[in-house]
């Protein structure tokens, strides 16, 4: 007897609740991907559009007349008889367009700021997650990194209302606003930044390295001291580079506490002014299109490049620090 073959359609199989998963995790997986690229690609494009806009500023004739290298690294002969300057004053006659006032600038204000944040920050972050007992770290951590939200602009107007006559007050200062009370109040916004980044890599050693210093007869400040934080140098590094990274990028807290003065000054207690303050105090009024426009965007390259560099600096010194820890952080 003939057994006729079963024409109907099949059904194809369920998924099993593991496949299932397998597939909700592939998704996952590559949203996760497309949202990190997204922000490579902002940031390229962003980067592409600023440069965009400097070129001209060394392409077009009418431009090198104004502009030039010379002009703007070396020192230029104002009048003569006199001796050679920087001078950042690009609205005029005869247009000074040095960048290193502003150089200078935004280096006394963020050595002025790290030197007041990282300490703070790393020792903070070292003492929230080593030594404080764990009531006083519940509402501790969360108290610092609340600083992160408090706007620039609150920052800069507490320096220029509370700490510049504080400072003015309690050394006899000349200018109210200077380079020493703005990288005061920018060290402000960046302890946040290096406390939460730092207190991560602390808590991320290994709890083997802890047991293992105690047993050995060290005690909790020894252990945190010589076996945590070296153990966590990676992290604590990135911490502080951030918070540069943070304080160079820093407009309003600068722009209202520096004195914006684009003066070369060796004194921490003169008035400055920082490149991004520049940017933000005469983007508004430039001419599009002008070479100020096109110096302006220049600048902006400038940070970039400057962040970048700093970043490449600090993953070097990390990979250092792993192979010789051994490559075990």
């Amino acid at each position: 007897m003939r057994i006729l073959a079963d024409s109907s359609p099949r059904l194809a199989p369920r998924p099993t609740p593991k496949r299932r998963w397998q597939l909700r995790e592939k998704l996952i997986e590559g949203a996760i991907t497309a949202v990190a690229f997204s922000g490579v690609l902002a940031i390229g494009l962003i980067l592409i559009f600023v440069a965009k806009e400097a070129v001209p500023l060394f392409v077009d004739p009418e431009a090198l007349k104004e502009v030039s290298l010379s002009k703007l690294f070396l020192p230029q002969v104002l009048k003569p008889g006199k001796p050679a300057t920087f001078v950042w004053q690009p609205v005029s006659d005869i247009p000074k367009v040095s960048l290193i006032p502003l150089f200078i600038g935004t280096l006394k204000v963020s050595v002025v700021a790290m030197l007041i944040a990282a300490p703070l920050g790393v020792l903070a972050a070292l003492f929230t997650s080593e030594l404080a007992p764990r009531k006083l770290r519940e509402w501790l951590k969360p108290t610092i990194e609340l600083l992160a939200g408090v706007p620039s602009v609150v920052l800069g107007f507490f320096a220029l209302m509370v700490l510049a006559t504080l400072f003015q007050d309690t050394f006899g200062l000349t200018y109210r606003l200077n380079a020493l009370v703005a990288g005061v109040a920018l060290s402000l916004a960046i302890v946040p930044v290096v406390f939460t980044v730092a207190e991560d890599a602390l808590t991320a050693v290994p709890r083997s390295y802890r047991e293992a210093s105690l047993a050995l007869g060290a005690t909790r400040w020894d252990t945190a001291w010589r076996v945590v934080l070296p153990a966590a140098a990676p992290g604590v590094l990135a911490a502080c580079v951030l918070g540069l990274g943070r304080a160079i990028g820093e407009t309003m807290v600068v722009l209202m506490a520096s004195g914006n003065a684009s003066i070369v000054s060796p004194h921490l207690t003169d008035s400055t002014r920082t490149l991004s303050a520049t940017i933000a105090a005469e983007m508004g009024e430039v001419v599009v299109g002008s070479p100020h426009y096109g110096l302006l965007f220049f600048i902006g390259v400038q940070l970039f490049a400057i962040t970048f560099v700093l970043n490449l600096l600090a993953g070097a010194w990390t990979r250092r620090v792993v192979r010789r820890l051994g490559g075990k952080v």
